[in-house]
């Protein structure tokens, strides 16, 4: 019985955001990197000064570059990243 593999095509690729550099403003990116997250003042400050850090994974184009405007916008450098393709086993 041989193993058959199927690729889903998708319109949105998921997207990563990552933050890497903080900037000047830390408490307005932690702001922000809280916001995002949902995750408590603490780990989102932690999370920030940890760069470069993935922010958020797997998110819609559209939503991982709103996430990216406003981290640019509190004074932090982040990009959205393209999730890589998965590869097939035995490649």
């Amino acid at each position: 019985m041989a193993d058959e593999y199927v690729l889903s095509v998708c319109d949105d690729v998921p997207h990563d955001v990552v933050l890497t550099e903080t900037g000047v403003r830390v408490q307005d990116v932690v702001q922000v990197v809280r916001r995002l997250t949902g995750l408590s003042l603490w780990r989102s400050k932690v999370l920030a000064t940890e760069v470069p850090a993935v922010i958020l994974v797997g998110v819609p184009q559209e939503d991982a570059e709103e996430a990216v405007t406003a981290l640019h916008e509190a004074g932090a450098q982040a990009e959205a990243r393209q999730q890589p393709e998965p590869g097939f086993p035995g490649n």
